[in-house]
């Protein structure tokens, strides 16, 4: 018998280990995130949500960059090398994809978090929050 899952079949083993190989190169998770945060992060963690939501919690150690504000001017603060991860409310957001589009279209190395606020909870790690939005 022949589901929906199994309709199409999977691809070649090399073809499926590039191309999950090559999704690390485009994203992190919150665990991997978390412990390097703890280790001394070599990467830029960047909140893109609003500076309002931003305040209200965040994941300690990230600055906040709303994606419209990823531009040419504020890069001149970090090295071409330093490496930047995006994130955004969650799964159900795209703000982080939107982000880390800016980055590289300005030349920048950059990954995503996986999951975002919402995975960071998950996860059971805590948020930061701020006085002033």
């Amino acid at each position: 018998m022949t589901t929906s899952v199994t309709a199409i079949p999977p691809a070649p083993s090399e073809l499926a280990r590039q191309h999950f190989a090559a999704e690390f190169t485009f994203e992190t998770d919150c665990w991997d995130v978390h412990e390097a945060l703890g280790k001394g992060a070599d990467f830029v963690l960047v909140d893109v949500r609003s500076p309002a939501m931003f305040a209200k919690g965040h994941v300690p150690g990230a600055i906040n960059l709303p994606h419209g504000k990823i531009v040419r001017s504020k890069m001149v603060e970090w090295p071409d090398d330093t490496i930047f991860v995006t994130y955004c409310a969650g799964p159900h957001c795209n703000g982080a994809a939107r982000g880390a589009l800016r980055f590289a279209e300005l030349g920048r190395p950059v990954k995503i978090m996986a999951g975002g606020i919402t995975g960071w909870l998950d996860e059971g790690f805590e948020l930061a929050a701020s006085e002033t939005a």
